[in-house]
């Protein structure tokens, strides 16, 4: 569908609007499509139990906690001394320290003695000093999962361990 004026042939489909109008038209397409983002992920976010990084993020769980392969252990009723050692808030701030770092933190040597316990490796008390039955309890470990013995805190220590 066009028109001549003036000898000037001209599509009615696009003279509809001017340029500034189709920057407009294209203004209030970008904000529809913004706000489906907005609420396509608002709607990720609200089924945050599925994923384990939001899990982490939207709720506050001891970031030592015992873990398994599948998630969080049930924690039980006793408490330990350990467990009102200072800690950081969340679990990624462990993943940036060396192992020497950590062996000097009681909440985290704490852990390291509950989850040595759990799997077996350990039964001297959860007191958050890293001694040498603590030593010999991760070369058990290093042992039996096949990993370079060498009674250390390594990374694959933490690991097997599923410690950050």
């Amino acid at each position: 569908m066009s028109q001549t004026k003036g000898g000037q042939t001209i599509n009615l489909t696009t003279a509809r609007y001017s340029r500034s109008e189709r920057y407009v038209v294209s203004w209030r397409l970008m904000k529809r499509i913004t706000l489906a983002l907005i609420l396509g992920l608002s709607a990720t976010i609200a089924r945050g139990d599925e994923y384990a990084i939001i899990d982490d993020i939207f709720r506050s769980p001891d970031p030592l906690a015992q873990r398994d392969e599948y998630g969080l252990l049930h924690q039980g009723k006793g408490v330990n001394a350990t467990d009102f050692a200072p800690r950081y808030k969340w679990r990624w701030c462990y993943y940036f320290k060396a192992s020497e770092q950590l062996i000097v933190q009681p909440a985290y040597v704490g852990s390291l003695q509950t989850a040595l316990r759990r799997l077996g490796y350990y039964c001297g008390p959860i007191n958050g000093v890293f001694t040498p039955e603590v030593s010999d309890a991760i070369a058990r470990l290093q042992k039996n999962y096949s990993i370079r013995v060498t009674g250390t805190l390594t990374d694959p220590v933490r690991r097997a361990l599923h410690m950050p």
